[in-house]
């Protein structure tokens, strides 16, 4: 799935930029960066995976974590500050699912659990871009986002031991990536690369401080690549 998605992305940027790169191109949309508020809408896959910490270094390895393939929905607002920098305003609707893989345990059903998430994220980002060339024009992205998580389990009285893993549901991370924007005859099209990195920890540990789930775990941070295809 990753690697379809990845190829039918870099054959479409590679049809699009073959169309947008001439030596004297026709410009669209000669207007589109004029105005102080701009709108638009993205949609998007995702791949989140975990990061663990320790209280001792398991001597068996780390826990696994199998990834699958999510997807992103939402809108931009967008506040222009000058030629190179905006401010931008993207809630948004993710959802994925990880399983993570236990060591230690004799059966599948002791050792994986399916970790179903699905987040809403308010990041409030600062686009910085190059100058406009022709009917393109690069950027890099970066800033904080609040992320709720509605399937976090955070107030369930259950835990490992019956199956149910938790995790925190407020959040906070900081995001980091880049794109390019391609001016079309009638809108703006901007495909995108971002890195999501979890500030706080998300473990909601089990009730026996010594769970075999939890126990050896002091921290649990979610990390992941997010592609965007924002129309403007």
């Amino acid at each position: 799935m990753k690697n379809i998605f990845f190829l039918f992305l870099g054959l479409f940027i590679g049809l699009t930029t073959q169309a947008q790169f001439n030596e004297r191109p026709v410009l669209n949309l000669q207007n589109e960066d004029k105005a102080l508020l701009n709108w638009g809408y993205f949609l998007g896959f995702n791949s989140l995976d975990f990061k663990f910490d320790y209280i001792d270094v398991p001597e068996d390895g780390d826990n696994l974590v199998s990834t699958s393939t999510g997807f992103n929905v939402g809108l931009i607002s967008e506040l222009r500050l000058n030629q190179f920098f905006d401010l931008r305003f993207e809630p948004g609707l993710f959802y994925t699912q990880r399983t993570i893989g236990f060591r230690g345990f004799t059966t599948e059903n002791e050792a994986l659990r399916d970790v179903k998430s699905t987040y809403i994220s308010f990041p409030i980002l600062l686009k910085a871009s190059t100058k406009r060339i022709g009917n393109w024009k690069p950027f890099v992205i970066g800033g904080v986002s609040y992320s709720l998580n509605l399937g976090s389990n955070e107030d369930s009285l259950d835990d490992n031991s019956t199956g149910t893993f938790r995790m925190t549901k407020n959040n906070y991370n900081w995001e980091v990536g880049f794109g390019i924007d391609f001016y079309t005859e009638y809108f703006k099209f901007s495909p995108s690369i971002r890195g999501v990195f979890a500030m706080n920890n998300e473990l909601i540990p089990d009730n026996d401080p010594d769970s075999p789930w939890t126990g050896n775990l002091s921290g649990l941070r979610t990390r992941g690549i997010f592609v965007n295809f924002t129309f403007e």
